[in-house]
């Protein structure tokens, strides 16, 4: 683990949120110079700063899961020099530094995240090639969702190419490790960057794939079903997009009684209305898209509504409102 990430981090939070060092110091009543110290990656945060910052800026405790303890450091440490004696602590420490940036990119822009979550991924990444030991697939796990992520930050950003590279290899990542689930949303990301680049071929190849991957969840099969449908309609293909949205439709009950899992925590009944929006519109049931995109939006979490990945979900919505 890097040690100037949560400088970093903290410092792109801060200026996407419109705050200078000086104003932040204020907000939380804290010295300028010590605040300047740890944004600049000259001194360690402490646990109540992160705390504070989590709190201006409204980031869910995010940053505050990004400091590790003194333990967790060491154990870090000790398996990057020597990946042998990779062992589970060290394995928690990343999810969870994984974690924390998954729920940044909720509230900050991604292009924000991105520097520090693929550096981090790079480093995950070198060192599940030299692990050994029992704790190894749980860290192959780690990584492929970790390049996934890398994968998801650069396709909104569309830095495209690298943007595939990661994808593919958090595919062979997920399967090496046996997880459906994980293939299934790095497959889930290829059809929302083919969404990105306007390719409707694309949009329905790759989220038909995640919806027929192995080991996938209900709500994945559901969302990437919907989603694929929307590809198939802008092709003109109505009638076999209309098939996967009733096929979809029969997973409402299965994959609304069962959690969402933990690597895709989104995928509520309430977050699939945005994609059963996003198949209404294709289907050009302008009324029906709008009526799902508002009822979406509206129930996400206070934490999501703003999120950058649902501005085109928003931009769905006047589509759907201004043709119908």
């Amino acid at each position: 683990m890097r040690d100037d990430t949560f400088a970093d981090l903290a410092r792109r939070a801060l200026r996407d949120a419109g705050y200078s060092m000086r104003a932040a110091a204020l907000a939380m009543n804290y010295d300028l110079a010590y605040l300047s110290r740890v944004l600049n990656g000259k001194q360690r945060p402490s646990l109540k700063l992160a705390r504070c910052l989590d709190g201006l800026l409204g980031t869910g405790g995010a940053l505050t899961r990004i400091v590790l303890d003194a333990d967790e450091r060491s154990r870090v440490a000790r398996s990057t020099a020597d990946p042998s004696r990779l062992d589970g602590g060290t394995v928690d420490a990343l999810a969870g530094v994984l974690a924390a940036y998954r729920r940044l990119d909720d509230t900050v822009r991604p292009g924000s995240v991105a520097p520090a979550a693929l550096a981090q991924t790079d480093e995950v990444l070198r060192l599940l090639k030299a692990a050994r030991g029992p704790y190894r697939h749980r860290l192959t796990e780690v990584a492929s969702e970790y390049a996934q992520f890398g994968g998801w930050l650069l396709a909104q950003e569309r830095q495209d190419a690298r943007a595939v590279r990661l994808l593919d290899e958090a595919v062979e990542l997920a399967d090496e490790a046996g997880n459906g689930m994980l293939a299934a949303q790095a497959l889930n990301f290829r059809g929302y960057l083919a969404r990105r680049q306007g390719r409707p071929q694309g949009v329905a190849r790759w989220f038909s794939a995640a919806a027929r991957t192995p080991g996938a969840h209900p709500a994945q099969r559901l969302g990437d079903l919907l989603q694929a449908a929307a590809g198939l309609a802008e092709l003109g293909a109505d009638a076999e997009a209309l098939r996967l949205v009733d096929e979809a439709e029969g997973l409402l009950d299965t994959a609304a009684a069962l959690p969402p899992p933990e690597t895709a925590y989104w995928l509520t009944p309430e977050f699939n209305r945005l994609n059963m929006g996003l198949a209404s519109l294709g289907l050009a049931r302008y009324s029906d898209a709008a009526d799902h995109l508002t009822a979406g939006l509206a129930a996400l979490p206070a934490e999501l509504r703003d999120a950058p990945w649902t501005w085109e979900h928003r931009d769905a919505l006047k589509t759907a409102l201004a043709a119908r």
